[in-house]
Formats: C-alpha cells, structure tokens, sequence
C-alpha cells in the first residue's frame, strides 16, 4: 500500500487520520512537532526527501485566533506555519511528485453572505488567522502541484494528545457545566456556521485521495449549520444535562479578532456529509 506521511500526527484531526489510514493497511509514519517542525524549511525538505512518501497530509495550524490578533510576532509566526511552510511542504510534494493534502479553514472568508461559500468563491479573511489561511492556500495554489486542499470549520472529536492542545467547544461545554460547576451559560447565538467531525473528516480525506479525485479546494464539514449556542444546546440535550442557557449577542464577549458571522462550507463537490447532529450524538456516546 502507499506510503503516507501524516504531520500533526498528534492533533485532534492528526490522531484521526493516523488511525483511518493504518485501519486501511497503509504504511502510515505519524509525525509530531518532535519529529519535524515544518517551519525549519530546510529539515523538512531534506526530511520528506529522504523518506519519500506517496501522499504527505499536512495537519498542523497555529490557530490561536485572538493572540494572533494582538501580537505581531505572533502573527508573524501563524503566517510562517499557516502560510508559507505550506508552499514549502507543496514544492517539496511537486519535486518528489507525490500527493499533498492540506486543510484550511472557512475563515479565510469574510462570513457577510447568508447564502455561504462555495469552494471556487473568492477569499476575504477579515481577520489575522484568517489571513494566515488564505496565504497557505495561495501558496499550495501557486506551486501547483498534485495538491488537495480541503476546509473545515469548528473541529471536535476526541481531544488532541499533543502537550498544551485545547479542548473542543464540545468537551469544554461538558466540563463547565459537571466539573467546571456552572449552572448557567451565556452563549453567542450568532457566527453560524458548519461543525466538523474529526473522524469523518480523516474518512472524507482517503476516499478523497483513494477516488482519485480532480485536484483542487474541498469543503470536508459535517452538513447542517449552527450557532455556537444551537450547539450546546444539543450536546446538554444528548448528555441529559441540565443548565440553564441563554443566547446573546457577540457583543456580550469582547474579542480581538472579528469573526465570520455566516461562513457554511458549501460542499458542491463530493457526497454530502453526514449532519452534524448525528456525528455529535456518536461522540457523546
């Protein structure tokens, strides 16, 4: 079978797609930041070059949405891991003439049309991580390479096993309102948009690469689209917890970084996804 390099091996979505292609008897090399820190261009080309692999999957971001906002050198480090490593991993991918699949985000777009995006739609970041993303996808776009390039939105699924990973929306909902002891959240009931299913996205991304599938820009979330408070509600509702809720306005949490206040992933170019309704009651249970 191919041999498939997975980077970010230890991510949320990295752990899922490590264990999607070893289920599949592929020979699968998982690496972490301690194997390879894709921002050292050189060691990653003499790196890959030497273990020449048929498919590289590139699963690492620097997704710190509002530090990178506020700090300059932060932002310039998102931009060399969001952005330029990935034209570097995409060159790297071209002269070893194998497949490379990258993942970015719905907020490399502005968020202001209610009808949301489809793949070919024009990109508008309204913010710094947004910004990030784009130039990713502007690079892989440039090298023009044998490259995928397939967005998510709001990830959840079993959390990441690398040192200092957050929580998912899901899991930290369900910690304030057992171990956290609230009896009562506020939460934003604005910025609609798709959720993603680690599991079925590391699925979504074999069968894209096994079908052999025209090269170019995906959409791999879950179907359906909710608010941030629509979602808690179901994941209470699932786990038959009972808190008290109440949506409001974004205005209610102050952040550095402005969001996208409508951003569905319109996937006009594979089967549909499952609901997110129904990936989030299989993880909840």
């Amino acid at each position: 079978m191919p041999k498939v390099l997975i980077l970010g091996s230890k991510g949320m979505l990295g752990q899922e797609l490590v264990s999607e292609f070893i289920i599949h008897k592929y020979e699968v090399f998982d690496w972490d930041k301690e194997e390879l820190d894709i921002a050292d261009f050189i060691a990653a080309a003499s790196k890959i070059s030497d273990l020449h692999p048929d498919i590289v999957i590139n699963a690492v971001a620097y997704n710190a949405v509002d530090k990178i906002e506020e700090d300059e050198s932060v932002f310039e480090l998102a931009k060399k891991i969001n952005g330029e490593a990935v034209g570097n991993l995409a060159g790297i991918c071209k002269e070893l003439e194998s497949i490379f699949v990258h993942f970015s985000s719905d907020y490399v777009f502005k968020g202001s049309d209610g009808e949301g995006y489809k793949e070919d739609n024009q990109v508008s970041p309204i913010n710094k991580y947004g910004e990030t993303k784009a130039i990713g996808e502007q690079q892989a776009l440039e090298v023009d390479g044998k490259f995928y390039i397939i967005r998510l939105s709001k990830l959840f699924g079993k959390p990441a096993s690398s040192i200092g990973a957050k929580k998912s929306f899901v899991d930290t909902m369900i910690w304030l309102a057992t171990e956290g002891g609230k009896t009562h959240l506020d939460l934003v009931d604005e910025e609609i948009g798709c959720i993603t299913y680690a599991p079925d996205l590391a699925k979504l991304t074999r069968s894209v690469v096994e079908d052999e599938r025209p090269f170019g820009i995906y959409h791999g979330s879950n179907s359906g689209v909710c608010s941030w408070y629509e979602w808690a509600k179901e994941i209470f509702k699932i786990k038959k917890i009972n808190i008290g809720i109440t949506p409001v306005s974004g205005d209610k949490f102050p952040r550095s970084a402005k969001r996208p206040m409508y951003s569905e992933l319109l996937n006009t170019k594979l089967p549909i996804q499952r609901n997110w309704q129904e990936a989030l009651n299989e993880y909840l249970n």
